[in-house]
């Protein structure tokens, strides 16, 4: 799982929006297998700013790690818009950080169908004040769609951060 320098770049802004606010990211990741995480720790001195990741693969894993219900599980699949909703606000309230972003998808090259093709990822940002989540739709093979979800993770984060206010009261 190569960083490319788009990446790198985007954790530079990320980094220094974070900072300028004094906010904290953490992460949950399902089909990324912690690469978003991956990217953040490449910068030096993330630990001012990355509280840290859940590589929550199974859904037992996101069921014990992150307390999504197994009901909803069974009702709406791993890759679901309330699934992702639940996983990053357990993350930034279990990790203690300002804003968190959660990913969950179907990268392939199995595992689709015509309701959740190979390829959809959802979304999810949780700071105080809110929630939102999106699904994408990725091209490519699995490796593509990894990188692609995480740059668009990372974009999401920015996007966020960019509105967010100083944090001294989180």
């Amino acid at each position: 799982m190569p960083i490319t320098s788009a990446m790198g770049a985007q954790v530079a802004t990320l980094a220094a929006l974070l900072q300028a606010r004094r906010a904290t990211l953490a992460t949950a990741e399902s089909c990324t297998g912690g690469w978003v995480a991956k990217a953040l720790t490449d910068r030096p001195g993330s630990s001012a700013w990355f509280m840290g990741g859940i590589v929550c693969y199974s859904n037992q894993a996101k069921q014990d790690l992150l307390g999504v219900p197994a009901a909803m599980l069974a009702e709406h699949g791993a890759v679901s818009e309330p699934v992702v909703q639940v996983l990053a606000a357990e993350a930034r309230r279990r990790l203690g950080a300002s804003l968190a972003v959660s990913i969950s998808g179907i990268a392939g090259p199995g595992g689709g169908s015509a309701d959740k093709p190979v390829g959809l990822v959802w979304f999810g940002w949780d700071d105080v004040s809110g929630s939102s989540t999106e699904s994408r739709v990725f091209e490519g093979g699995r490796e593509a769609v990894r990188e692609q979800s995480v740059r668009h993770a990372l974009a999401g984060c920015i996007a966020r951060a960019e509105s967010m206010a100083q944090c001294a009261d989180y």
